[in-house]
């Protein structure tokens, strides 16, 4: 598949990553936003829809330090790290400067609760609705309907999804034309970092380009193989891309 990057991007290990400010976000409906770390892009490399899922995004941000040194190594060009939470912080104080709306879909009941009496303080202005997916590996056609319906009940400016990679991102990408969204965006983590049912790591943590490890610290069992195994894996990849040619 042949991918022009656009001027707002740059291309890293055959990716189009966004690389501008959020404020230059490109202006078109149903704008669908994904992310890409080492871990995605590695199961990419063993997954081909959750590849044409990304590659077929409009925004592609770079969600890791991985992203960024691959950039700078392979191709010489400084790429600023935006994770997810970055930009639900910014979609949201947009939204809340013009009373807009969004929807939240993925995580419990119990989570989006908590999601939407944090919003009621943090953002009073933007109207918020949500919807709890059963929880299962594969979703039926009815099930799809059902969150498909759900989200075109309240048509919301922004479309959060928290289903975890790479399932969000073959949703979204797969049910795209049915949704009545401004944009949607795949952002895992976030609906339990913004909940408080997980901690993000600290900003110091981000500062130093380590808040991979502090994730790590937090949730050993669960985040070992996502950042030392694919870590490993990871840098298989840059090592073939570097020296391939």
């Amino acid at each position: 598949m042949n991918i022009t990057p656009k001027k707002t991007e740059v291309f890293c290990l055959g990716y189009p990553v966004f690389n501008t400010s959020l404020d230059k976000l490109p202006l078109k409906s149903k704008l669908l936003v994904s992310t890409i770390n080492q871990y995605s892009y590695c199961i990419s490399e063993e997954d081909a829809a959750f590849k044409e899922a990304l590659l077929n995004s409009d925004v592609l941000l770079p969600d890791g330090v991985g992203v960024v040194f691959a950039s700078k190594w392979l191709n010489g060009v400084k790429v600023k790290k935006i994770a997810g939470a970055d930009f639900h912080d910014y979609q949201l104080k947009r939204l809340n400067a013009i009373s807009g709306s969004c929807f939240y879909l993925g995580a419990s009941n119990e989570t989006l609760a908590k999601i939407k009496a944090r919003l009621q303080k943090d953002y009073p202005n933007v109207k918020v609705g949500s919807y709890s997916p059963p929880y299962k590996p594969n979703f039926t056609e009815e099930d799809n309907a059902k969150m498909i319906q759900e989200v075109n009940n309240f048509s919301p400016d922004v479309l959060f999804i928290g289903m975890t990679a790479p399932k969000q991102e073959k949703w979204s990408y797969a049910h795209k034309d049915a949704l009545d969204a401004k944009i949607i965006c795949s952002i895992g983590a976030v609906f339990d970092f913004y909940a408080g049912t997980v901690e993000r790591p600290n900003k110091i943590w981000q500062d130093l380009g380590l808040e991979w490890f502090g994730r790590l610290l937090k949730e050993p069992k669960r985040m070992w193989r996502r950042y030392i195994y694919y870590g490993g894996v990871f840098a298989k990849h840059l090592v073939k891309a570097k020296f391939s040619n």
